[in-house]
């Protein structure tokens, strides 16, 4: 086999794939990857649309259409959900233990969207007592690690949480730092897996791959609605390949006519049996929110 052909082989495995209609290919791309320039003699011509002919079949092959269509469509989740501005709800979060014990508490959530960023997000507790005045914010980046912090009163001091820690469990909860953050879309590799249902609505099934190298995570399934591209379930596989942990949403309502948010969340630990519900109310979109409360040195005075 000539060099350019065994270059091209050579390749094949590392290219993306697509499905469904045929890509646009760009010659000069191929000719950098397999190195046409290289190839002379007279047989020159026919092993250069040898190799080209062996790309454009890898590029057609289903690899690159599943990563391809599962970026499209976190890109359309995130496009659907853009522009809400900021947002304020109150939430209740009850604790149940393996046994079923219940233990709740009670806070106020702060959303505030970033342009060009992920989002900035504050939680303060006002229940029960033990609890009460502790506050946890969060912002989201997209090209580098999230910034963390979490203040409790009993310490009197605000504690900034390593990426490293991100994947301890948020205040005794099945959720953990990392799930606190938003999915912002340049934190995953995709996959698209397929169609299938889930809370009786027809889904699109992605697998993502965390980016973070500090993730608690292997992979996630998510399933996301075909009409409102909200997503519905998802499946947190640990590093050792285990199911882990699973979330649904439920009881969606519409906000300012095109934004969704869940009115429950329920997070079941399969490993330890325990599981997390939150149940959120009033929210209310673009009010009058300081970018202050947002700075880690006012976590201290949150009433």
């Amino acid at each position: 086999m000539c060099g350019v052909c065994s270059r091209a082989f050579k390749v094949l495995p590392s290219l993306p794939s697509l499905r469904g209609s045929p890509p646009t290919v760009d010659i000069r791309l191929l000719q950098s990857r397999v190195g046409f320039s290289k190839c002379t003699g007279p047989t020159s011509r026919a092993t250069q649309l040898l190799a080209a002919l062996l790309l454009l079949f890898a590029a057609t092959s289903p690899g690159y259409a599943d990563a391809d269509r599962g970026l499209e469509i976190a890109n359309t989740m995130r496009e659907r959900d853009s522009g809400f501005g900021n947002f304020t709800a109150d939430m209740e979060m009850t604790l149940i233990s393996a046994s079923g014990k219940r233990s709740l508490r009670r806070l106020r959530v702060k959303t505030l969207e970033v342009k060009d960023d992920g989002d900035k997000n504050l939680a303060i507790f006002d229940a029960p007592a033990d609890v009460k005045g502790a506050a946890f914010l969060s912002h989201t980046h997209i090209g580098s690690p999230d910034d963390q912090w979490l203040y409790l009163p009993s310490l009197r001091r605000v504690k900034r949480i390593a990426p490293a820690n991100k994947t301890a469990p948020f205040m005794g909860s099945e959720f953990s730092y990392e799930d606190l953050a938003s999915p912002e879309v340049e934190k995953y590799t995709y996959k698209y897996v397929g169609d299938g249902t889930a809370a009786g609505q027809h889904a699109f099934l992605l697998e993502r791959y965390p980016v973070d190298k500090h993730s608690g995570y292997s992979r996630q399934l998510v399933w996301v609605d075909q009409n409102r591209y909200i997503g519905l379930k998802t499946e947190f596989y640990n590093r050792r390949g285990e199911k882990f942990k699973t979330l649904t949403s439920s009881g969606f309502k519409q906000y300012l006519d095109r934004y969704w948010r869940a009115a429950e969340m329920n997070m079941e630990n399969h490993l330890s049996g325990k599981r997390t519900e939150l149940r959120w109310s009033n929210y209310r979109f673009r009010q009058n929110i300081s970018e202050q409360d947002f700075r880690p040195t006012s976590l201290r005075r949150m009433r």
